[in-house]
């Protein structure tokens, strides 16, 4: 589920070049190039497999719905509907859920049953919800609008739970909710995704969204108010930090600035850019990640994607060539496809 990337965000995966099951020409290239054209394609070069799989070279070149919801994304934004079609098909083949309209967040090629753990990851879903609803109103095509749909009422019915007043939104199907304490990860909320949920849906969607922004507001730790990757919610109202995860305000929550600007909500993380324009003030670079309760830092800077991140939330253009990394380069590469 939340993978833990303190040990590989940073890393320079190894050349592209090194990486042989990733292809660089496979897919029909759209006639006309465009800025999200040419992000998608850079993409799909260095971290698309010919079948479709995004292998993240990070972390063993293991797949996650994750990879897949954002090659989706990236290709419906460009255009590109072979590229869009050979990423969706993979998933379904290989993460798709029998019993739910879910799939499995992880992907091992090496091992002997590569989806050992069927528990899905609420962003993936989401977001390749959100991919197939555009495709389906770019392309005309009920298949993707239809399987948006189902995958939209899933998570309603399946990943939205109601706790002490609040909705809340589920990480996942299994593991989260235990007595009267809930586990959160606020950079699952993809507010573009839910607003897009809502604009379909209706107004079902509309608490989700609400208590979501109330948690995040609530979600203000130590003297900086950062959010940490993992929150544990109380059905008293209570927020902190989740007591089984590190207070990082780290590689996870570097998405919430990213949802929240790029869905106009920059309000909810006022207290992020304040810090970051802080330390950009001193000269000083941004780490990796800070501890919110004692203030130790990662004795590494954030990677060129977190730094798109920063950017964007601060009003600048980022320039930085797309990283080696996976995960890096999909932030990077999402920065300015999702607004």
């Amino acid at each position: 589920m939340g993978v833990d990337r303190r040990y590989f965000c940073l890393s320079m995966a190894g050349t592209i070049a090194s990486l042989g099951m990733v292809g660089c020409s496979r897919a029909q290239t759209p006639p006309t190039s465009t800025p999200a054209l040419l992000r998608w394609q850079a993409f799909k070069a260095a971290f698309v497999a010919a079948d479709g799989r995004v292998v993240d070279t990070g972390n063993g070149g293991v797949s996650h719905s994750e990879g897949q919801s954002y090659a989706m994304m990236l290709a419906v934004a460009a255009g590109d509907r072979p590229g869009f079609d050979q990423a969706w098909q993979w998933t379904e083949a290989n993460l798709a859920r029998p019993d739910l309209a879910l799939y499995a967040w992880r992907y091992d090629p090496r091992a002997a049953t590569p989806v050992a753990d069927r528990n899905n990851a609420t962003d993936g879903d989401l977001m390749i919800a959100w991919a197939l609803a555009r495709a389906g109103d770019l392309w005309h095509d009920a298949r993707y609008s239809d399987r948006a749909a189902a995958i939209r009422a899933a998570i309603l019915q399946k990943l939205v739970v109601v706790r002490g007043r609040r909705r809340l939104l589920l990480p996942g199907l299994d593991g989260f909710a235990t007595g009267t304490h809930t586990k959160l990860n606020l950079s699952y909320y993809i507010w573009s995704a839910l607003d897009d949920c809502a604009r379909r849906d209706g107004r079902a969607w509309r608490p989700v969204i609400a208590d979501g922004q109330a948690l995040l507001r609530a979600a203000q730790f130590g003297p900086n108010r950062l959010p940490t990757d993992w929150i544990d919610v109380g059905d008293d109202g209570t927020v902190a930090p989740a007591p089984d995860k590190p207070p990082y305000f780290g590689f996870d929550a570097i998405r919430i600035p990213l949802y929240a600007v790029t869905s106009g909500r920059g309000a909810l993380v006022k207290p992020i850019a304040a810090w970051w324009r802080g330390l950009l003030a001193k000269g000083a670079p941004i780490p990796a990640w800070i501890d919110v309760t004692t203030g130790a830092s990662a004795p590494y800077p954030l990677s060129v994607g977190g730094m798109a991140v920063v950017d964007r939330t601060l009003g600048k253009a980022a320039t930085a060539p797309l990283s080696t990394d996976y995960y890096a380069a999909a932030l990077q590469s999402l920065v300015p496809t999702l607004g």
